[in-house]
């Protein structure tokens, strides 16, 4: 396994593929639209077991759209996952089910609702803060994003100022944003470009990214695929209804991916055109 018997950090598990938003950052996916079933989540999750550690609920699509979304909380922490939420905050208060099963952590991307062009921001980030402190107070962490620094960023000042009626500053300064109060943070970063096959190669010497070192995707028909950018299933390494993991990370496919990264070269199309390992070789130290 090229794993070296390693468990994987991070396990991107897409329960759904449907979104209630459009936002203009992200990419659209030609895959056929699905939602998980319990026996699906099942036997996926059985599959996974004891080979990674964090089980993110999404890859595309919006988790809190799905009706057995607090089930499935439930499941994973059963089988030793840390389930962790990416939402993008809109169905907030139509789930409280979810704070009586509430996950590790749930990240709340703020920037969707200017992604989005939605009228009545002061009721969005009202219901966004009255779940989020409830949910901090119960010992969830929940991380506030606005990754849209150098795109659609303009409501980010009202953003704040919405915040603070409900968390009043000072808030303590991190190197990512603030800490808001206990379990409870804002994170700041900038907008970036998802890869795509018709975008440009990137012109870099060398570059690096942990896909398959901390990190894969399971799309929501089984297939794996090598992280959490690839929205398309542009590099299927298997499906996880067919091979084990350990099957899947064994291919040649994935061994030439992995080794690439090695030697700081991207050996996948969708990987040259790809910001993140660009990005990422600053990391390289941890690899």
């Amino acid at each position: 396994m090229i794993t070296n018997n390693k468990m994987i950090t991070r396990c991107y598990l897409e329960i759904t593929n449907v979104c209630n938003l459009n936002c203009v950052f992200c990419p659209k996916t030609t895959r056929t639209k699905h939602t998980m079933t319990l026996d699906e989540f099942d036997t996926l999750t059985d599959r996974l077991a004891g080979e990674v550690k964090f089980l993110y609920f999404h890859l595309m699509g919006e988790p809190f759209l799905h009706p057995h979304l607090a089930q499935f909380i439930g499941m994973a922490r059963l089988k030793g996952f840390v389930p962790i939420l990416t939402t993008n905050g809109t169905l907030l208060s139509q789930r409280t089910d979810i704070l009586d099963a509430l996950p590790h952590k749930i990240q709340i991307s703020l920037h969707s609702h200017e992604g989005n062009g939605k009228a009545n921001l002061q009721q969005y980030i009202d219901e966004v803060m009255a779940f989020a402190m409830e949910a901090a107070r119960r010992g969830c962490i929940i991380v506030l994003r606005l990754w849209n620094e150098g795109g659609h960023n303009s409501q980010n000042q009202t953003i704040l100022d919405l915040i603070a009626e409900h968390q009043p500053r000072p808030w303590m300064e991190r190197h990512d944003g603030w800490k808001l109060t206990d379990n409870l943070f804002l994170e700041n970063d900038n907008m970036f470009e998802w890869p795509d096959l018709q975008h440009e190669v990137y012109d870099e010497e060398e570059v690096f990214c942990y896909a398959l070192r901390n990190q894969i995707g399971v799309l929501v028909d089984g297939t794996v695929v090598p992280c959490c950018l690839d929205h398309n299933g542009d590099m299927p390494l298997g499906n996880l209804y067919e091979q084990s993991l350990e099957q899947i990370l064994a291919s040649p496919r994935a061994r030439a991916l992995y080794e690439g990264f090695t030697r700081h070269a991207a050996v996948e199309p969708l990987c040259q055109r790809c910001g993140y390992s660009a990005v990422s070789k600053r990391f390289r130290k941890n690899s």
